[in-house]
């Protein structure tokens, strides 16, 4: 920070010696050394906070970059979601409609023997394959 050698202290010293006298040269080293620590601790407060800041920052874009990539990460899902379910969608309407097509055919075919009238009271019960039991006579 300061280019002060050995000499340069020495000499200080001597100066502060002579013009403040060896009485009062304890107390006011002792005040010097005092404001000297709290303008190191200042000094050090200040710079922890500059870097403080420039990591909120760092961390700050890097949330944002992080963001942006979540985004498209998810409109890129959803499209291939929307693409999957267009591409399964149509051939599986397609067999609804052919499954209720079949239905409503064997739906029409199970009616139509059902709108035949029986001719005897027995077909109406037995069908014509079956013989009643006749009793023997």
């Amino acid at each position: 920070m300061f280019d002060i050698g050995f000499s340069e202290l020495l000499v200080i010293g001597v100066v502060a010696l002579i013009v403040i006298g060896p009485e009062k040269l304890p107390k006011v080293a002792r005040t010097l050394g005092h404001l000297l620590g709290r303008a190191q601790r200042y000094v050090n407060d200040v710079k922890s906070d500059i870097n403080r800041e420039i990591q909120l920052e760092e961390l700050k874009r890097l949330q944002a970059e992080v963001t942006e990539s979540a985004r498209s990460l998810e409109d890129s899902v959803r499209k291939e979601y929307e693409a999957a379910r267009t591409s399964v969608e149509v051939p599986a309407q397609a067999a609804v409609a052919e499954l209720n097509e079949a239905v409503q055919q064997v739906t029409q075919a199970a009616v139509a023997p059902l709108t035949e009238a029986p001719t005897s009271p027995v077909e109406a019960v037995v069908p014509a394959t079956v013989a009643p039991n006749k009793p023997a006579a």
